[in-house]
């Protein structure tokens, strides 16, 4: 079966700001669970510089770097795991929704404000009587 022209059957991809990119692609590297990535960005760690931190098997002394990761965050937190565990996708998505929400909410302020200075609205035939007559004063002032 062919697929249709300029479509494709995969699935549509989450759109993560650029600053969480790096959180997924030291996930991938470093094969590091959802918790383990969460911990690190809380700690404040930095992704670009996890390779470092990981055990290459040549160095006996350091943990692996989901171990390390976990003691840093007993050690700082005080708990083993995040109360909630979530993925970065989510933390982006979550993000987005929220700021689209405010933005739905400054924008519904902003027309309540402009409807509510505007004054009491005028019904058709109000405007309507309003307009014949500054059109029939205009009219005599001319003559």
């Amino acid at each position: 079966m062919a697929q249709p022209k300029g479509g494709s059957m995969a699935k549509k991809k989450s759109f993560v700001p650029a600053h969480l990119q790096p959180w997924i692609d030291a996930r991938r590297k470093f094969k590091l669970s959802h918790a383990h990535v969460q911990m690190a960005y809380e700690l404040g760690l930095n992704p670009k510089k996890l390779g470092k931190l990981d055990n290459h098997h040549q160095e006996p002394w350091k943990l692996p770097l989901p171990d390390f990761i976990v003691k840093l965050y007993r050690k700082r937190c005080g708990k083993d795991r995040p109360d909630s565990v979530r993925s970065i996708e989510e933390i982006a998505a979550a993000k987005r929704a929220k700021r689209l929400a405010k933005k739905a909410n400054k924008a519904n302020k902003a027309m309540l404000r402009r409807t509510s200075d505007s004054g009491p609205a005028l019904s058709a035939t109000a405007g309507m009587q309003l307009t014949t007559a500054a059109t029939i004063g205009g009219e005599q002032g001319q003559e």
